[in-house]
Parts: C-alpha cells; structure tokens; sequence
C-alpha cells in the first residue's frame, strides 16, 4: 500500500466527509489553511493568481492530498488558491486533528514525511520539465505520465499548468493528432 493511502486511512475516522461543485473553492488565495484534503473522487487544483493571471500549478487525483503546505504548518495566508475542477469528494481534516496524530502516531509521521518527499520530488520534476522543455514536449509528458488529465481536465487549466494558451494547446493537439 503507498504511503498515501496509509496516511489516509490513519486519520479517515478523523476526517469529514465533504462534497464539492465544480469550480467550488476549498481555499481562497490570501486565507490561512486550517484544513488537509484527500481527495476521495473528482479533481482539485492548486492554483496562484498573478494580477490576474490565473496559473494551474498542480492537479491532484483521487488518492492524492493536499493543503497549502506553508500557511497549514506556519498559520501565514495562503499564496494558493485551491478548488474543485470537477465535482469531487475529499475527507476534510483540521490542523489540530492532523497535529494531534503527528503528536501520537509515530507512524503518522513516517508515512507524513513519506508522501511530503514523493509531493516534493514531483514539484522538482515539475519544474525541470517546464524548464527544459518544450510545451509540445510537456504535453506529450503529461499524456503519457497522466493521461487521465488529459481526458477530464477542461483544456484551459491544462493551459495554464503547461504554461500556455488555450489556443496554443489546442494547435498542440492538434499537430499530435494528425500524426
């Protein structure tokens, strides 16, 4: 079993179930995050607004976890926003139930740090691949990698986490399809 599934069944009891829309936010840019979400069913986003600019910085799946790891820890407002892309379900903690569990379960935290180093390698991966390669490449990446993306995400966030325009993304696929 993967350290993320261990981590969510060590706190599930804990945990509230929640259900949230399309385009529904779990946490707004500028709030300080008082809560972890794992994701049960849908799609999420961790996403930044740049004067506007809207900037898809990480997707995550069932099985996956996430909070805005900064303000959750440190109590300082989120530079992240985070919200539901497509109709999900996540079991909800708090930051005194996650810290109780640190605090007793010497586990809890093997697997914490487990799944903190796995999310940390994949955002070095991230960022080398946006810096080394091309967005047709990135793409291509991301349809062998994590295809499911590319099959449900609406193609603007996938723009925006490729960095790219829509219209750039569409010519992409395009040009891959005609192959």
């Amino acid at each position: 079993m993967k350290a993320r599934e261990k981590l969510l069944d060590a706190i599930r009891l804990a945990a509230r179930r929640e259900e949230y829309a399309k385009r529904q936010p779990l946490l707004h840019q500028g709030d300080v995050s008082t809560h972890a979400h794992f994701v049960e069913s849908g799609c999420l986003r961790l996403w930044y607004n740049d004067d506007g600019n809207d900037i898809t910085v990480q997707f995550f799946l069932p099985g996956d976890t996430v909070a805005s790891l900064e303000s959750f820890f440190h109590g300082k407002p989120s530079r992240f926003g985070i919200e539901a892309i497509l109709p999900s379900v996540v079991h909800t903690v708090t930051r005194e139930q996650f810290q109780d569990h640190m605090a007793h379960d010497v586990g809890f935290k093997d697997l914490l740090f487990d799944m903190l180093v796995a999310r940390m390698a994949d955002y070095q991966g991230l960022f080398l691949n946006r810096i080394m390669e091309s967005p047709e490449q990135r793409y291509r990446d991301l349809l062998k990698h994590q295809p499911i993306l590319c099959e449900t995400v609406p193609q603007h966030y996938l723009a925006s986490f490729l960095g790219i325009t829509p219209v750039s993304l569409s010519r992409i696929r395009n040009k891959i399809e005609v192959r």
